[in-house]
């Protein structure tokens, strides 16, 4: 078990789109968040906060269910800075309750969520979550 797991996400939400809809696509990827919505130019900003490795559990299922173990791996592999590990999911495929990796702009028409997981120790969280197959 990882200790001491901090999870962030953020979410455009846009002037197409129920605020609803976009915590149900954090909430299908993230578990025991804790929501705020700050206004933005353009519809509003969601942010979700939640802790624990437990808090992830979705994802780790998720992943498996969907069979992208290995890619997930390789991504957060890639995408770990020290403490922390950071990517983007397409925000209609988590609404949808599956994971597409995304980048930061221009795949995602709604716009991605973006993850940021902080913890001590990336590579031994990466190994539950994504672990080899």
């Amino acid at each position: 078990m990882v200790e001491e797991v901090e999870v962030f996400v953020e979410a455009e939400v846009n002037l197409t789109e129920t605020e609803e809809k976009v915590r149900l696509a954090i909430s299908n990827v993230l578990g025991g968040a804790s929501f705020a919505v700050n206004p933005a130019q353009r519809g509003s900003i969601l942010t979700a906060r939640a802790e624990g490795q437990d808090s992830l559990i979705k994802l780790r299922n998720l992943l498996r269910n969907d069979r992208i173990r290995d890619a997930a791996r390789k991504l957060f592999l890639k995408k770990v800075r020290t403490d922390t590990i950071s990517f983007y999911l397409n925000k209609q495929v988590a609404y949808a309750g599956h994971i597409s990796f995304s980048e930061e702009t221009a795949e995602s028409p709604l716009g991605p969520l973006h993850f940021t997981i902080k913890l001590n120790n990336p590579q031994q969280l990466i190994e539950w979550l994504a672990e080899k197959t």
